[in-house]
């Protein structure tokens, strides 16, 4: 089973950073931020810190610990955490230069029950997951 960790990131401007996902012959779909653990990680959360800086060069403040969702092969768990600067053009994810893997987009979506519904977020659990969270008021007040 491979362990996974994901940043809902929440900007100054009320809004989050989703990686948009195009590839051939795949209806596009969004993604959270982050990946896998490596081995030489020494947490969770040091792991989810380098994949932030990895994949759009930005460094995250982890608030709390949102949600684990399990499938029969990923264990992913998902946090809040809050960022002020990134820089998508300046990532050095090994993801980002393998052949084959289509593109991937840095988005900006408002933190709206609308925004995330207009979206194909995946997994939907998540979806609903942040959709909750964001008609509760919980995600505005991260910073």
């Amino acid at each position: 089973m491979q362990h996974r960790v994901r940043a809902v990131l929440v900007t100054p401007n009320n809004t989050t950073l989703l990686i948009k996902r195009i590839r051939p012959g795949v209806d596009p779909y969004w993604v959270i931020v982050g990946g896998k653990i490596e081995p030489t990680d020494t947490s969770p959360e040091q792991a989810l810190i380098r994949e932030v800086r990895e994949e759009i060069a930005g460094e995250p403040r982890i608030v709390r610990h949102l949600r684990t969702i399990e499938t029969d092969t990923d264990h992913e768990d998902f946090y809040l955490a809050t960022i002020e600067r990134w820089s998508f053009e300046d990532r050095t994810g090994p993801e980002f230069s393998e052949e084959g893997r289509g593109e991937y987009l840095l988005e900006e979506i408002p933190l709206t029950a609308e925004a995330i519904d207009a979206i194909n977020l995946l997994p939907q659990e998540i979806a609903a997951v942040l959709r909750a969270a964001v008609e509760r008021g919980e995600l505005l007040a991260a910073g």
